[in-house]
């Protein structure tokens, strides 16, 4: 779409307000607006904006600065006119990307990066789906704890005492065409959880963002706040943000139809492989923040142990099988991701770990059969499986350490990452898990 013909569709639609937003390293959602009539502007030359929106950080003011980051310079933000999406009230939205003033790529730039990595799996012949699952926990409109009367997980009974909002939050989608394939009250108290449709991984990440506006639309428009954080309350289970991958070559699925574990074909093991192989250099990645640590423990089903398995929720990678009963097809599910990370960061981090031990012809490490939180530590060391660490700043340290991950997604957002949760350990890193949660409750709020 032309910028001058999304100007006048959304004039013809009663929109007076067009949205536009990034995903910063840092797992925050910014956004510049204009009016309709200034649509065509944010599409070509761009809005600016100063390199430290990459390093804005969840304590609502702070900066992370790198030689890249810092207040010097300006970059541009432009609004893909062929995402946005008209969501009802007179406002439209659609997702941006960081290019120089010279229209160049932006090293910083999480859309931009996974768009680079979607396109080098297309020149493979590769085609990729994306399925995103959300999590949050819901909250009075103040932030106070909402009573937890008669709440049992995957009960019914959440969804009828919040029943204004799950009507409004379908209603919202339904307007803003994003795809909500179901919802349900989640195992935490006040928590909820959709998945959405999967797409190609870019249009996926979109939808991703728009989900989270959505919910916190949904969640104003009847009176409530919303918590994306990791880990809202320090005796409640956290939220995740996993994320569902499949991979087909010229139409041919890489996770079904071979001869590997499972039916996975040579190249779907490889990709496996090197995404469990890789797990502790991506952890920062997939859930870097202060809070992600204390989400990732054994027998909470955030995935704790580096390696795969068959419908294990036990484990970082799951394989879902090709069955009658799977009509999406197999696939595999990265479960150590969490809503504090940037989608479009995440989803680039396994594809171009799948892609590389594609080309690499990875071997794929025995499979997890059981809860390896059942087995001894010698049991585990003799299957290769390993705890994910739950100290921060040890995830932080062997990102910045790894070779192969900079290669995969490029050293400015290794580097922006790294700072950005460097500055939450420097500054809050002596805090009780208590006051953790608390502080950052709704850090990913919108």
């Amino acid at each position: 779409m032309t910028s001058s013909s999304l100007t006048q569709d959304l004039l013809d639609r009663q929109v007076s307000t067009l949205i536009g937003t990034v995903w910063n390293p840092n797992g925050l959602l910014l956004a510049k607006t204009v009016p309709t009539q200034r649509a065509d502007a944010f599409v070509e030359t761009g809005l600016g904006a100063s390199p430290t929106w990459h390093g804005f950080t969840i304590d609502q003011g702070g900066i992370a600065v790198t030689k890249a980051i810092s207040p010097v310079g300006d970059l541009r933000l432009r609004i893909d006119p062929d995402a946005v999406r008209v969501i009802g009230d007179g406002f439209a939205w659609g997702p941006a990307r960081f290019v120089t003033q010279e229209g160049g790529p932006v090293a910083e730039c999480g859309r931009g990066a996974l768009a680079r990595i979607e396109e080098s799996l297309q020149q493979q012949g590769i085609s990729a789906l994306v399925g995103h699952e959300l999590e949050f926990q819901l909250a009075a409109a103040d932030g106070s704890p909402l009573p937890t009367t008669g709440w049992a997980p995957y009960s019914l009974a959440g969804v009828l005492q919040h029943e204004d909002f799950v009507r409004e939050l379908y209603r919202m989608a339904a307007v803003a065409g994003l795809q909500i394939q179901q919802l349900h009250a989640e195992y935490a108290m006040r928590q909820f959880e959709f998945c959405l449709e999967p797409q190609s991984p870019v249009a996926a990440a979109d939808s991703l963002a728009l989900a989270r506006l959505v919910v916190q639309r949904a969640a104003h428009a009847t009176g409530l706040g919303v918590s994306f954080s990791p880990k809202p309350y320090a005796t409640d289970a956290g939220n995740g943000a996993h994320q569902h991958f499949s991979l087909s070559r010229n139409g041919t699925p890489l996770f079904s139809d071979g001869t590997g574990p499972h039916g996975l074909t040579d190249d779907g093991a490889a990709a496996v492989g090197r995404v469990v192989e890789l797990l502790p250099e991506l952890q920062a990645v997939f859930a870097g923040s202060i809070l992600s640590a204390t989400r990732m423990a054994p027998g909470t089903w955030a995935g704790a142990h580096a390696a795969w398995g068959l419908e294990n929720r036990e484990v970082a990678v799951r394989l879902i099988a090709a069955t009658p009963s799977n009509p999406l097809g197999a696939h595999v599910e990265v479960k150590i991701i969490d809503p504090s990370s940037s989608g479009y960061i995440a989803s680039a981090g396994v594809l171009a770990a799948m892609l590389d031990g594609i080309t690499r012809a990875t071997t794929l490490p025995a499979e997890a059969t059981c809860d390896p939180g059942a087995m001894t530590e010698q049991e585990r060391a003799a299957a290769g499986i390993t705890v994910l660490t739950d100290d921060h700043r040890t995830a932080l340290d062997r990102l910045d350490a790894s070779t192969a991950v900079r290669g995969l997604i490029g050293d400015g957002l290794v580097d922006a990452i790294v700072a950005g949760r460097r500055h939450e350990a420097d500054n809050y890193g002596d805090l009780s898990p208590e006051a953790l949660t608390e502080r950052f409750r709704f850090a990913w709020s919108l």
